[in-house]
Parts: structure tokens; sequence; C-alpha cells
């Protein structure tokens, strides 16, 4: 018999033998490349039309020569293009992962609807005091009797049909070109990142760009501009990010991706005015966050055109769901930039200064688009499926003025800003970002306020996303504990506080509120918050997917039950991990880089909550970990690193070397601190904030174990009381034999012989 050839696209790819034929597959599939190359042209046009318009104010401020139309025309244009390529790579990456569908027989969806209904269905049997069986554990015998946690276990994340079968899907036709291109566009960022390093160094120095591009002055580049430095970061990251995906075809992989490509944006929002000068925390934040929204809208609404220029299956429901993070994207940007032009702008510098006048000009596009935006949803989405070449027109249109919006904001970075009315900057300011005028006390900490915009925002959003689950499970007509709400709340408003509090101020100028800080955020916000059981609500408050279309509800499972997080959460490595991570950072060289940058502030502050939520997630987190470990075992790791965490303590205390020393001595502080006795206080507030935590939790595992044996013992009750303790009986036959002197192994081995093949060599 002949093998059937799969059927395939134009694309070349194999089609989705459960996927209906694409709407609108009659017409001409298009490829896109052209767009992107002429939104990135546009882009970068617009960008060295205005760059040009203030290129003699800029080198008169600067005191450098012209480096030449190669520089002073070429990187606008080029830095534009970079970006719009990474708005591609953002949208193709977000399309594959969560906007079209990968490959998933559709009988799993209802597979994993019943898994759904049986899990409420015995959530809420033992919530009227009926007795839930787990029948699965019978094996010839009565079932185990499930308490909540049971019930937890065996509906974990991982035993959901859809989600186990999104863990090996690969992607659909759409998903593979829009992953293919996401791949492709990191790559051509990483390219034009390369050739913006020596056309910052021929910017900042004056010199040709001819000059600066030879190899020799490579290490000059990256020796003293710090630009250059944030672009050869860009280009690791793009081939990182391009070469992976383009080597894996598997949907679980696409939301890695993403990641990466969302991190082409990080070493630029580090860099630049607003990483620069007073309130630059304020200003590398806010630009994050915005850099955030701006590859979300653009990016996907650049995917969803080139998914309908290809006749993309699934563009009603891509759309739809794009349409959710559009507006939340352009009501984010809109804050952020504001917040962002406020650090530098005061209001009569808006229509009076060029750079005042772009920022003017910014925003009134972003108006635009939001514009275009409501037309969207009152307009093109409701015909999107009797005239979806409506949406694609407009949209592209939208995607050009998005594209000029992003030379103008490029042309920014290359504007200078008013200079400020009061020049009242000092090496605090450069290096905090703020003042700090008095020694921390008991109580001032709690008087001064400065809100934190990463991880207060952070926390404001945890919130409201907990309470709108808790909503809609109640609407659902269940229940959610009330403790569990008071934990997660709890940890949000314990890193609100810490952050935004003077414990957030102190944290990057002393090491002693270095340390309380990290010592909340790894071992006190995380406690708070897999107690509140935050993926079980989300879970129970999403509704189970429709045909065809994984939704968050797969997604939060995938997030916790993969093989890297089955991996890290095994006990060894697990411990490891925080123990790496609580103490690793505190070698010598590392920390001083890391506390001397704003970069490295918000990456250690990540990086605590984190590793401490993975941590007691896997110790005494409601949320059903990837594997269940004994809680003997989770005590014998908890115990192995109890000395641990002592040891680290003593050891600062008995430094007679600063930590940092460069920078702590520099920062100018006005009280003038001990900076050895302020780190042996910090010593002091890690071997006895580590030990307190740890004894608590060491409490919780020890009640779990009790729990499990009134479990075991529980179950083996039923057991014997249904086989008339049959067990008991042959246990007692076994010591009686022992009593008469028969070894009861002895027997069972020779028994085992005699009736082996070899001595019966008529039954082989």
């Amino acid at each position: 018999m002949s093998e059937i050839a799969p059927v395939t696209t134009d694309d070349g790819f194999p089609d989705s033998p459960a996927s209906p034929p694409a709407a609108g597959a009659g017409g001409r599939a298009r490829g896109s490349w052209p767009l992107f190359v002429a939104f990135a042209l546009v882009a970068g046009v617009v960008a060295a039309v205005i760059a040009a318009g203030f290129l003699a104010e800029s080198l008169a401020l600067l005191g450098i020569p012209d480096p030449g139309p190669l520089t002073t025309a070429g990187l606008p244009l080029v830095r534009g293009a970079a970006v719009v390529s990474t708005c591609v790579a953002i949208g193709s990456f977000l399309l594959s992962s969560f906007l079209v569908s990968p490959r998933v027989d559709v009988g799993v969806f209802e597979d994993s609807r019943l898994f759904h209904r049986h899990a409420r269905g015995d959530a809420r049997r033992l919530r009227e005091g009926k007795e839930v069986l787990d029948e699965d554990s019978a094996h010839g015998g009565p079932a185990d009797t499930l308490d909540a946690a049971g019930i937890a276990w065996k509906y974990r994340p991982g035993q959901d049909p859809l989600v186990q079968a999104l863990k090996g899907a690969r992607l659909g036709v759409d998903g593979s070109i829009a992953a293919r291109t996401g791949a492709w566009a990191c790559l051509v960022t990483a390219v034009l990142a390369l050739l913006l390093v020596p056309m910052y160094l021929s910017d900042v120095s004056g010199e040709t760009l001819g000059t600066a591009i030879k190899p020799e002055n490579w290490s000059v580049a990256l020796g003293q501009v710090s630009t250059s430095v944030a672009f050869v970061a860009v280009a690791i990251i793009g081939v990182i990010t391009g070469v992976g995906a383009l080597l894996s075809t598997r949907w679980i992989m696409q939301p890695v991706w993403l990641v990466g490509a969302f991190f082409l944006f990080v070493p630029l929002g580090l860099e630049g005015h607003s990483a620069t000068g007073g309130d630059h925390d304020y200003g590398t934040n806010s630009y994050l966050w915005h850099l955030l929204f701006v590859g979300l809208w653009i990016g996907g609404l650049i995917a969803l055109i080139a998914h309908g220029r290809r006749k993309g299956e699934g563009m009603e429901t891509a759309v739809r769901r794009y349409s959710i993070l559009a507006f939340a994207s352009a009501v984010g940007m809109a804050i952020s930039g504001l917040i962002n032009a406020a650090i530098r702008l005061s209001f009569s510098d808006w229509l009076t200064t060029g750079y005042g006048r772009l920022i003017a000009i910014k925003a009134v596009a972003v108006i635009a688009l939001a514009g275009f935006g409501l037309y969207h949803r009152k307009i093109t989405i409701p015909q999107l499926e009797t005239n979806p070449v409506l949406f694609r027109r407009i949209a592209a249109v939208e995607v050009a003025l998005m594209a000029a919006t992003v030379g103008v904001a490029v042309a920014l970075s290359r504007t200078p800003p008013p200079p400020p009315r009061i020049p009242d900057i000092n090496t605090m300011d450069i290096q905090l970002g703020y003042k700090l005028f008095v020694a921390p006390t008991w109580t001032n900490v709690w008087t001064m306020w400065r809100f934190d915009i990463m991880f207060g925002t952070l926390a404001i959003l945890l919130t409201w996303a907990y309470i709108w689950g808790v909503l809609r499970v109640k609407a659902q007509g269940f229940d959610w504990p009330w403790w569990r709400t008071a934990w997660f709340i709890g940890g949000n408003i314990m890193l609100l506080v810490t952050m935004c509090s003077g414990i957030g101020l102190y944290m990057p100028a002393l090491f002693s509120m270095h340390m309380v800080g990290h010592m909340i955020l790894s071992m006190g916000v995380p406690v708070f918050w897999v107690l509140g059981g935050p993926i079980t609500l989300w879970r129970e408050a999403i509704q189970p997917a429709a045909d065809g279309e994984p939704g968050p509800r797969a997604w939060l499972g995938v997030l916790i039950d993969n093989p890297v997080m089955r991996f890290v959460t095994h006990p060894a490595v697990n411990t490891i991990q925080f123990l790496v991570a609580f103490y690793g950072l505190y070698l010598d060289s590392i920390y001083s880089f890391a506390v001397s940058e704003h970069a490295g502030h918000l990456g250690m502050n990540f990086m605590f909550l984190i590793s401490g939520s993975i941590y007691f997630w896997e110790l005494i987190g409601v949320d059903p970990a990837p594997r269940r470990t004994d809680p003997k075992i989770k005590l014998m790791w908890l115990t192995f690193s109890l000395p641990i965490h002592m040891f680290f303590g003593v050891t600062l205390m008995m430094l007679q070397t600063v930590l940092a020393y460069d920078f702590y001595s520099t920062l100018g502080l006005p009280w003038n601190p001990d900076l050895l006795q302020d780190q042996l206080v910090g010593g002091g507030v890690a071997w006895a904030s580590g030990q307190f935590p740890l004894l608590i939790v060491y409490i919780v595992i020890v009640n779990q174990w009790w729990t499990d044996d009134k479990r075991q013992m529980k179950s083996y009750d039923r057991r014997a009381d249904a086989t008339d303790d049959a067990d008991m009986a042959a246990y007692n036959e076994m010591l009686a034999a022992m009593n008469q002197g028969i070894n009861p192994e002895a027997d069972y081995y020779d028994s085992d012989v005699r009736n082996s093949p070899r001595n019966n060599p008529r039954d082989s």
C-alpha cells in the first residue's frame, strides 16, 4: 500500500487534519514581508527627518563635530527599523503562542471539560460534608477517602487532558509561519543592533562611521559607550531567540520565545534619557512598561495583518483576543508615556521646546491610534466574518501611523530634553534617582513614601486579578475561602509597602536595608502568595476552552506543570536554586555590579520574588506542584538548609571588608554611615530573619506529615474493615511461622527456585 502524502499549503507546511478550511480560503494568500519592510522604512525615515531638524542643536550642546550623513541620518533610520523588527518578533510569537491554536485533537477539549466538571463535583460534595472516594486507588480493595488536598492533587493541572495535549502539541500551519517570521525578525534585529554599535561610537565621538566601524574601535565602543553595550546585549538576545525559535516546532516553546523577544527591548529601556539624572528610577521603570505595551500593541496588530493576508484560520478568535490586549496596551502606554514625559518637562515646556513639541506630536498620534482602535471595535470587528478586507486595510493604515509614531519616539531619544529649572542634582540623584536626607529609623521608614512604578504597579495588578477571580468564582455559584484571599492580598500589600515606603527607598543606599528588603521579598511575600492559591483560583474562574481554542485556563496549567517546573520543584533542585539565588548573589564582584546599576536592582528584586515563590510553592503551596513530595522528604531538605542560612548571616557579621564599597562610599549620604557597621547589622538581619520564616514553614510541614499519616491510617482502617483485616492476619501468620523456626523468606526463595523452568524442564 502506498503512503498517503499529507495535505500541504502553499507555504509547504502540513495542514492540520483536525482543522476546518480557512475562512476565505478561496482568495489568494499573500506574503507580508514587503509590508514589514515598508513599516520599518516609515519609522526610520520619520526618525531621520526629525533628527535632522535637531542636529545642529544637539551637536552644539555636545560640543562634537558632525560625524557625517551616514551617522546622522543612518543611525535614526536603522534604530527605527530595529524597533519595528522587534515589534514584528513580539507580535509573531504572540500570535503563535496565544492567538492561534496549535494542533490538538478536538476530542481533548470535551475530555478537559469533563475533567473540570468532575473536579467541581467532588469539591462540592466535600463542602457538603459527603464522602469523596478516589476510585483510582482501589486496586481491588476499597477506595481511599479524599480530603481537600487529595482532591487538589487528583485534579491537578497536569492531569487535565488539554494541558497534557498542549505540552506535546506541535504548531499548526499558521503558528509555524508566525514562529518562523518571529525568528527571522529577531535575527534581523540582531544584525541591525550590531550595525548600531559603531554608529553610536561615531555619534558620540564625532568620527565618521568609516572610522568608527574599524575592528580596533569596537573595543572603544564597548568600553566607553553605554548605548553600544546595550545594543550588543540586544544582538545576543536576538541570536539566541531567533536560532532557538527556528529549531523548535512545539507550541510549549513559543511563550519562551515571546519572552525572549520582549527582552530585546530591555537593554534599550535601561539607557538613554530615562536612565540618567534625577528621578531615573521613575524614568526607567515607566519606560520599561511603555516598551512592553508598545510591543504588544504594534506587534500584535502587525501579526494580525500578516495572518489575514495569508488567509489564516481562526481570525475571529485572534482578533477578539488581541482587542483585549490592545485596549490594555493603549491605556498602559498612555499612562507610562505621560509619567515619563512629566519627569523631564514642565507644563510650559510642552509647546515651547523642541523636545516638548515632539512629545505633543507623539501624544496626538497615540490619541489618533486610540480612535482607530475604537473604529475597529465598532465597525470592522463586527464585519470581520463578512468583510475581512476592511479590517486589514484599516489596520495597515493604523500600523503605518504606529510606525511613524515609533519614528518620533526614536527622534526623541536623539533630541536633548530641556535643562531642569533647578539644577540641584548630586551623586544620590545620579546613582539612586532621588535624595535621602536622614538616617533610617524604626519610625521614619513608615513615613517616607515614593511609589515604585515597577513593583507597586505589579502589586496593584495582581490584587485586581485576584479579586476579579474571586468575583468570577462566586458568580458561578462557588465559594472561595476568605483566608486564601487574605493571604494573597496580604502578600501584595507587603510588596507594595516594602517597595514604596522608606524600606524601598533605603534599599539601594544601605546594605542593612537591602537585606531587610531581600528577606521580605524572598521569604515574606512569596509565603503569602503561595498560601493564596492564585493559579487554582484563576483556573476555577476561567471557563474551559471551546473546541479548537485552548485558552488561559489551559495556558496556566502548562505554566505550572511542564518539564522545566517538574525539574525545578524536585526537592534537591529547589533547595539548591533557593540557596544559590539567596547567597550566590553576595559574591563581592557579582553584588558590586548588581547594586551599582538600576538594572541590577530590578533584576535582584525579581529574582528574590521568583526564587522564593518557587521554593515555598513546592514546600507549602496551595496550588498543586508538578510532583508530590512526601512531607518527610521536605523536612529533610528544609533541615539541611537551616544551618546554611545561619552560616550566611554569621559570615556577613564577621566580614571585615565592605561589599560594594566603591558604590556605597560614593553616594555621599548626609549622615555619613559606618559602612562596616551597617554590613554587620545586615548580617544580623539575614541571620535572624532567615531562621524565623523557615521555622514557621517547618511547623507547617510537620502538620502536613501528621495530616498525611491520618489520611493513610483512615485508608488502612477502611481496607481492614472491607477485608476482615487480611493484612494483619497474614502478618500474624508470618510471625507464628517464624516462632516455629520457619524462615518465610527462605521458604519463598526455595519455592521460587523449585518452580523455575530450569528445574522443571517439562514445563519449559
